[in-house]
């Protein structure tokens, strides 16, 4: 007898935590769907004229030192760039003198 009053009691409970968790489920995916509905309308009938945010370009802080900075940083280096180019090609041209002779234009020896 005892074995069948284990088994009774046993379906009893799993059927009441069946049916709380199935009627939390309902109650909870009903209150989701009214919300969803409820923001969908929202978005439907929102107003057309809501101002838009400030464009990132408009954002950025403009910084005139950092700018000028950058712009002074980046003439001395290429200022330097052009001067190692021309400081090669000076050597190359002693090099062809020392090694030619006379001519440093012509690149081979006829």
């Amino acid at each position: 007898m005892s074995f069948l009053v284990g088994t009774a009691s046993g379906a009893l409970v799993a059927g009441g935590v069946y049916y709380g968790f199935s009627s939390m489920m309902s109650t909870r995916t009903q209150r989701h769907r009214a919300d969803m509905h409820h923001l969908s309308q929202r978005l439907v009938n929102a107003a057309s004229d809501i101002p838009a945010p400030i464009p990132a370009s408009q954002r950025i802080p403009e910084r005139p030192f950092t700018a000028m900075l950058q712009s002074q940083w980046n003439t001395q280096i290429e200022a330097l760039f052009r001067s190692t180019r021309a400081l090669d090609q000076q050597v190359v041209e002693w090099g062809r003198k020392t090694l030619y002779g006379g001519d440093a234009g012509r690149t081979k020896p006829e």
